[in-house]
């Protein structure tokens, strides 16, 4: 396994850079397309950036008690998400409605920035695997809960993976900040799946 630095930045990843664009109460799950609207001068010169390059941002969550702080530099968790520039449209006066397309978990160190906005480096956060003597039965609990929380459930294919389909349910899920970012931030996809099922069970959709 990695070593791991005071950061959360594992020291023998490799390590890349990438434009961070922080929102309180918003966690950018692997294979999630996220609709955002970008009006903020500081955010607008990122995706423009972007735009001319990999178009690769990582999404990175407002902690806890610095909702308010947002105009700022409000701290992230070292945990976050790495995405892709989809879709863009960009209005008369400047702003863009982006789709961001949810790649991985990487862990986040805030680097010096010469932009308007705020950059990181990042490295993969590696996912420990479904044992797999126990994927087939996750996989039937976690369908039969997205089932009963999802209207018009469209057909999972098979190569759409277990560990995504707990990220499904944990999204569908009316849980708390803390509770969302815990779940959010298990590398262990059986862990997480179990704990999602949990929630699951604990609070029955309404009217189930």
């Amino acid at each position: 396994m990695a070593e791991t630095g005071q950061s959360g930045v594992p020291e023998r990843l490799p390590v890349r850079h990438a434009p961070l664009f922080p929102l309180p109460n918003v966690w950018l799950f692997p294979a999630v397309i996220l609709p955002l609207q970008v009006f903020e001068e500081r955010y607008r010169q990122m995706i423009e950036d972007s735009l001319d390059g990999p178009g690769r941002i990582v999404l990175g969550t407002i902690q806890a008690g610095h909702e308010d702080e947002s105009a700022g530099a409000p701290p992230i968790y070292p945990l976050a998400g790495l995405g892709e520039i989809g879709r863009h449209e960009r209005s008369a006066d400047g702003r863009f409605n982006i789709l961001l397309v949810g790649l991985q978990r990487v862990f986040v160190r805030e680097v010096p920035s010469e932009r308007l906005y705020r950059k990181v480096e990042y490295a993969p956060a590696p996912e420990v695997p479904i044992a797999a003597e126990h994927e087939p039965e996750l996989r039937a609990r976690l369908l039969a809960a997205l089932t009963t929380r999802t209207e018009d459930l469209p057909a999972i294919p098979p190569e759409f993976s277990s560990s995504h389909l707990a990220d499904m349910l944990v999204l569908r899920l009316p849980l708390e900040h803390g509770e969302l970012n815990g779940l959010y931030a298990e590398l262990d996809a059986e862990k997480r799946a179990r704990a999602a099922l949990a929630e699951h069970e604990r609070r029955p959709p309404s009217g189930g």
